[in-house]
């Protein structure tokens, strides 16, 4: 979004007509809609900024829910920011900390900060781009204890504050940025900044686990199984005694595994009746060791981030498939057998194989009215295909019973 198009959508008539626009769907004619617009009178460029910020605005819902139906986003700033579920929790840290004034440093659209002014904690939002703060300006608008700042993190003023939450830019012209020192603010200031403050520094959860500071509390948070961050805490917004933590937020709500450290693996051992898959925040903190011994598992493989255990138990840390038939890792003869057993639909799931599942899904020639999932992996170093299927809530309450 350039500065022309924000002044078109910050006027009084471009919000109101934004406001007026129905609900957007994909499936919408947007030609008969842009004709109609410009019939009533708006200017190209105001139908323009008003329909490309209600398509964003439907994007926005699954972060941020009914509060995108006021805010304001550009494309990259939306795919940026922090969902409002995960921001919350963030915020939550500073609060239970008694920090009374917080720093957000980098604050883009304004998630973080929109979290933090939420629970009534003075928030001041420093954002680089123009546009990008401009736009913030509007989210936080709603709440008289955030102030957003156009300026640089490393120059920003923090008198006063005692609070920081950062969330260095890693992309520079929508290219990613691998060194540290390249980020904006660069991760050294970011560290220096966390040994004089409270602090929150959200960075990519593939991170490279030797950048993580031995005093820093790393948690890695996946929503929807899908892991989006990985947060490094320091002082007072830390938690004593714990270094590794994967929070997963779903359906279920919040649940979360915590350690000192790495755990242990689990001892290889049998295939049992059921294949437990960990959760993406239990392998980036590398707490399966933990989970499997919680789950009374064993790992199939020492390498592989499966195990398996003869009983299922419900975990919000894992998916659970019972373990319809094992077999050997020939293309050939699971062709006949899938084709034997008419499953037209099936989902796979590879691990600790070089195999590429969807041109190995097309070589099954897959034909018929059942479904099933097809997990390829290694069983006591052996190349195995386990047919399987997911197992239920309601399921596994029976299994467990």
């Amino acid at each position: 979004m350039n500065q022309s198009e924000l002044r078109e959508l910050l006027s009084t008539e471009g919000l109101r007509l934004l406001d007026s626009l129905p609900a957007w769907h994909s499936s919408d004619e947007i030609v008969r809609t842009i004709a109609e617009l410009r019939k009533a009178g708006h200017s190209p460029g105001l139908v323009a900024a008003v329909l490309s910020q209600s398509k964003l605005r439907a994007k926005a819902a699954s972060k941020f829910g009914p509060f995108a139906e006021r805010m304001l986003f550009t494309e990259a700033g939306l795919e940026q920011a922090t969902r409002l579920s995960v921001a919350a929790q963030h915020a939550g840290r500073f609060s239970k900390a008694g920090v009374k004034w917080v720093a957000d440093l980098g604050c883009g659209i304004g998630a973080d900060a929109l979290a933090i002014a939420a629970l009534d904690l003075n928030v001041t939002a420093v954002e680089r781009d123009e546009t990008t703060a401009a736009i913030a300006a509007f989210n936080l608008a709603p709440w008289h204890n955030a102030q957003v700042v156009h300026g640089d993190a490393e120059s920003a003023d923090l008198a006063g504050i005692d609070g920081i939450y950062l969330d260095p830019a890693r992309r520079d012209a929508r290219v990613r940025l691998t060194n540290p020192a390249d980020w904006t603010p660069s991760l050294d200031f970011a560290f220096g900044l966390a040994e004089r403050y409270p602090t929150g520094i959200k960075l990519g959860p593939g991170i490279d686990r030797d950048l993580i500071p031995d005093n820093a509390e790393a948690q890695w948070v996946s929503v929807g199984r899908e892991v989006v961050e990985l947060g490094l805490w320091f002082g007072t917004v830390a938690r004593p005694g714990i270094r590794r933590a994967a929070l997963v937020i779903g359906d279920h709500g919040t649940a979360e595994l915590t350690a000192a450290a790495d755990s242990e693996d689990e001892a290889a051992g049998e295939l049992g009746q059921y294949l437990y898959e960990p959760d993406g925040s239990v392998i980036r903190a590398r707490l399966i060791g933990d989970l499997a011994r919680q789950l009374n598992a064993r790992m199939l493989d020492t390498s592989i981030a499966y195990f398996s255990a003869d009983a299922a138990v419900a975990t919000p840390f894992a998916t659970c498939f019972e373990i319809v038939a094992d077999f050997a890792l020939d293309k050939r003869s699971l062709k006949k057998e899938l084709a034997s057993r008419k499953i037209g639909t099936l989902e796979i799931k590879k691990r600790g194989v070089d195999i590429d599942p969807a041109t190995f899904r097309t070589s099954l020639s897959l034909k018929g009215e059942n479904s099933a999932t097809l997990i390829l992996t290694r069983v006591g170093g052996k190349r195995r295909a386990l047919l399987a299927q997911r197992t239920t809530f309601a399921e596994t309450s029976a299994a467990t019973a």
